[in-house]
């Protein structure tokens, strides 16, 4: 059983284990709460929250998710002590000469980073803002300063927004928790960039992925579980398409849960796979659930909430639900709804979140035919103002307006504008270069060697100054350069075009010899008509000539390969 208590003003959550203690204070903070101008500052907090506790007998670590940051151990009694009030007591007295430090700790951390098949995904539906920041690297690091960092303890990492989980016997005695007060934080609105659903984007990968957002419930939990045992035994298990063929259930803390499917492919099966995979949709979008899948899957969710262990293992889920304002279930209630779930609930879930799901499909491939809308690559306003031309054979069009700064191509009616007030990050460049991003997930770059006549000077007056984001400078190599322009094809050019300055002298070589050989054969006919001026010496030095030619040519072509 979870017993709900409190430890100076901190809300706590204690329940017994079998095993070692373990123990870990939660903050309702996270990525989804930060600008895209300042994307990891959460991150930074947490490392430098860390480092004054330095290497401990006892294993901890932090983490920085979309909604929470999250501090834990496993150790004694003493060791959670030690620890948690070192937390605190860090949290009020930052280590500020370790910054600059932690800083380029994270970003050999991010250079580092395995990129994953679903990381657009977030960036798609929810844009560069919210919970769709997640996709974008941690641009801020470089602007965050101490300051920043004290008002965002000051703000977030309070005792009214916090929650301290424990499994053990009970809590320990001299456990201090010194936080600020504050107020507990909202979880943020999500934002959406998809008019209209459900909708599909082509990925930078082979993979395909769906998500959907759902109403949280157990049900849906059991129609994640449904979905992966469909998609693995179609994908992997009969036509041998994928080797990952798996599913995932994320609350979102607002009422509402993240499904996400995911299959891989190799590039001769992509379009299988994609095929394959929106079948199991189809599916079972119309009703067709295996009872059997159902009642395995609520079968393999009752025996995980059977074990003794079971409550000290939902310590951390319990906490992420307290902080959300969420129902903290007993596992007594959790059983209960996971027996009452039928596969009529299963397919009410399953329609529900495929009207509203967002599918990737693998590079260069279209979900249209299949009943999804393509999610929008552009914008729906352009701004006027200035335009500059592209350099070289650059075709596109920059336009820079007193309200944004709009791009569209020749021959295209589609472009993409970032308007000045909707502008989330300015990444600026010493060299000039500059790279704007809308709220959207829009982004322009405003690059002073690609246009004629550019320069940035009226977007820095524009954009307002809190998402400028400076970056170090950028290697020459690394600044943008416009394409040669297209050379008119004349005569020369196109016989340069034939190949290799050894395939060109062979070619001559054979266009001689067909020359002369004709001459010879020219010559000896006129005679053989009768053409009594012509002189058979002359004759006969054509043809040794055009046999010397035509073996040379044969022999400088075998050779050439």
């Amino acid at each position: 059983m979870i017993r709900q208590l409190e430890v100076d003003g901190v809300p706590a959550l204690l329940a017994p284990t079998t095993g070692p203690s373990h123990a870990g204070l939660m903050f309702r903070v996270g990525q989804a709460d930060e600008t895209l101008a300042r994307r990891g500052v959460t991150h930074l907090l947490e490392h430098l929250v860390l480092h004054p506790l330095g290497a401990a007998d006892y294993h901890y670590n932090g983490t920085t998710d979309t909604l929470v940051t999250h501090f834990h151990l496993q150790g004694s009694v003493h060791d959670i002590t030690t620890f948690l009030t070192g937390v605190c007591r860090t949290l009020r007295e930052l280590p500020a000469g370790r910054l600059a430090t932690e800083k380029a700790i994270l970003r050999t951390e991010w250079s580092n980073r395995t990129a994953s098949a679903l990381d657009q995904m977030p960036l798609w539906r929810y844009g560069a803002r919210g919970f769709g920041l997640v996709s974008f690297p941690e641009w801020g690091l470089n602007a965050i300063t101490v300051d920043d960092l004290q008002d965002w303890a000051g703000r977030y990492f309070t005792r009214e927004n916090a929650v301290l989980w424990l499994a053990g016997a009970d809590l320990p005695a001299g456990l201090r928790l010194d936080l600020p007060a504050g107020q507990r934080m909202p979880v943020p609105a999500p934002s959406s960039t998809l008019p209209e659903t459900p909708a599909y984007f082509a990925g930078p990968g082979g993979s395909t992925a769906v998500d959907a957002v759902v109403a949280r419930h157990v049900a849906a939990n059991v129609f994640t579980g449904v979905l992966e045992r469909e998609l693995f035994r179609a994908l992997r298990q009969r036509d041998g398409l994928s080797y990952t063929a798996a599913t995932n259930y994320e609350p979102r803390g607002d009422g509402h849960a993240t499904i996400t499917a995911l299959a891989d492919a190799l590039p001769e099966k992509q379009d299988a796979v994609l095929g394959g995979f929106i079948d199991v949709l189809a599916k079972i979008r119309i009703g067709r659930i295996d009872d059997a899948d159902v009642a395995a899957v609520i079968g393999k969710a009752t025996e995980a909430l059977s074990t003794a262990d079971v409550d000290g293992a939902r310590l951390p889920s319990a906490a992420f639900n307290l902080l959300t304002r969420q129902r903290v279930d007993s596992s007594d209630d959790l059983l209960r709804q996971l027996k009452e779930v039928t596969p009529e609930a299963v397919h009410e879930v399953a329609t529900s979140a495929l009207a509203a799901s967002l599918l990737m499909t693998p590079r260069g491939c279209t979900a249209d035919w299949a009943g999804f809308v393509a999610a929008p690559t552009g914008s729906a306003t352009m701004v006027t103002g200035t335009s500059h031309a592209g350099l070289g054979g650059l075709s596109q069009r920059l336009v820079v307006g007193s309200d944004g700064v709009s791009l569209t191509s020749s021959g295209s009616d589609e472009f993409a504008t970032v308007h000045y007030d909707r502008c989330v990050a300015l990444l600026a460049w010493p060299d000039g270069g500059r790279q704007l991003v809308g709220d959207d997930g829009i982004s322009i770059r405003v690059e002073p060697t690609l246009y004629q006549g550019l320069t940035t000077q009226p977007v820095d007056e524009a954009v307002p100054p809190q998402v400028r984001v400076d970056l170090p400078a950028r290697d020459p190599q690394e600044v943008p350069q416009p394409p040669p322009v297209p050379r008119r094809a004349g005569a020369f050019s196109r016989f340069r075009a034939l190949g290799t300055p050894q395939q060109l002298r062979i070619a001559a070589l054979g266009f001689v010899a067909v020359a002369v050989g004709g001459l010879a054969m020219a010559i000896t006919i006129a005679m053989a008509l009768g053409a009594t001026e012509l002189r058979v010496l002359p004759t006969i030095s054509c043809w040794i000539t055009a046999g010397y030619l035509i073996r040379t040519f044969v022999k400088a072509w075998q050779e050439a390969g």
